[in-house]
């Protein structure tokens, strides 16, 4: 029935193809002749089964719905076309490629050129083609998977890089605001350093004993402090190496001697000069 109400009868044929190798299954087949046959070509089905399915790369059978659409009905032109010779058409197809097995058509299996007819030239230039299509999509798919791939890959990294480059902004920012303050620190040291020095000192050339003011007397007891912190250093190392065995005993109370005598006098002085305020 039309979209208008009008109502038709469509002739369905059924039936089964026979291909030439023996070893696979028959085809069964479901034809429909509508009002327009023979101007506009019959629908042909390959009927479904659960236990026979159409594979998926079929190059004229959908495997979903089982519709034909071979060069042949695509080109339909009546006279020429008939129904015999579509039948015929369909069973060279089915040869060269069943609908129930994968077989992909290859040069290989063309017979002589001068042998074939224009229409079984296109069939199987046609067949060719898809498959190359169904090849060509599936390298596509994966080269596509990879670039993806890759494109994440590349995403993340420019994440990363970006963070860095802004933490490593900031640090920057960090480092420069510091040497700002330690120039304004040095500058206020200089500063410090000319008005209560009179000699107007560089702040590079002096030594850390000149940046502080003492008498001879402090100076004399600082130079004792230290001699006498200089001698119990050396007595130490004597008492190590003559616990290993480093010197003999005698060289060592030899040593220990002179150096306590010396202790002694830089003790003496250091007293003398932490009294003399005192005794004045």
């Amino acid at each position: 029935m039309h979209n208008d109400g009008t109502e038709v009868n469509l002739l369905r044929a059924t039936g089964c193809v026979h291909v030439a190798n023996s070893t696979t299954p028959t085809i069964p087949l479901v034809i429909w002749l509508h009002e327009n046959y023979p101007q506009k070509a019959p629908l042909v089905f390959v009927s479904l089964h659960p236990m026979t399915s159409i594979h998926r790369h079929h190059p004229f059978v959908d495997n979903t719905t089982g519709a034909t659409s071979p060069p042949y009905i695509l080109t339909w032109k009546y006279p020429p076309c008939n129904l015999s010779e579509l039948l015929r058409n369909l069973v060279q197809l089915f040869t060269i490629d069943h609908p129930f097995s994968y077989t992909p058509t290859t040069p290989a299996c063309l017979t002589h050129p001068w042998l074939v007819s224009t229409k079984e030239a296109l069939d199987r230039l046609v067949g060719m083609l898809h498959y190359d299509m169904v090849a060509l999509r599936a390298s596509t798919s994966d080269e596509i998977e990879k670039l993806s791939l890759l494109q994440e890959e590349l995403k993340r990294r420019d994440r990363f890089i970006t963070s860095m480059v802004a933490e490593l902004g900031e640090e920057r920012m960090r480092l420069e605001e510091r040497v700002k303050n330690w120039a304004e620190e040095t500058d206020r040291v200089e500063n410090w350093l000319r008005v209560n020095d009179g000699r107007s000192l560089n702040a590079r050339d002096v030594e850390i004993e000149d940046a502080f003011e003492m008498d001879e007397t402090t100076r004399a007891r600082l130079e004792s402090s230290a001699a006498d912190l200089a001698i119990e250093e050396v007595m130490y190392k004597l008492d190590k190496a003559l616990e290993h065995e480093a010197v003999s005993f005698d060289s060592y109370i030899k040593q220990v001697r002179s150096l306590a005598r010396q202790q002694f006098f830089h003790r003496c002085n250091e007293m003398a000069s932490t009294s003399s305020p005192t005794s004045v």
